[in-house]
């Protein structure tokens, strides 16, 4: 996989997690978070802040951590 690849997907997808790409590409995350780094970099794409999973109660200690989820940057 090359960046290039990694970029169309997020682009076709507009918001895609980290696991999303890794099983999608069979690529390891640190390896992953390593180009999305680059990519990030270079403007092409933005990781989203974490939020907005729990219920609006609050936390419950569910003991799910959110996902990372990217999404492309529109030139």
């Amino acid at each position: 996989m090359i960046l290039s690849q990694l970029s169309q997907y997020i682009a076709q997808h507009r918001r895609v997690s980290v696991q999303d790409m890794a099983h999608h590409f069979d690529a390891d995350t640190d390896a992953l978070r390593a180009m999305l780094e680059v990519l990030e970099r270079k403007g092409r794409v933005r990781k989203l802040p974490v939020g907005g999973l729990c219920s609006s109660s609050g936390c419950s200690k569910c003991g799910l951590s959110p996902p990372e989820l990217y999404e492309p940057i529109e030139r």
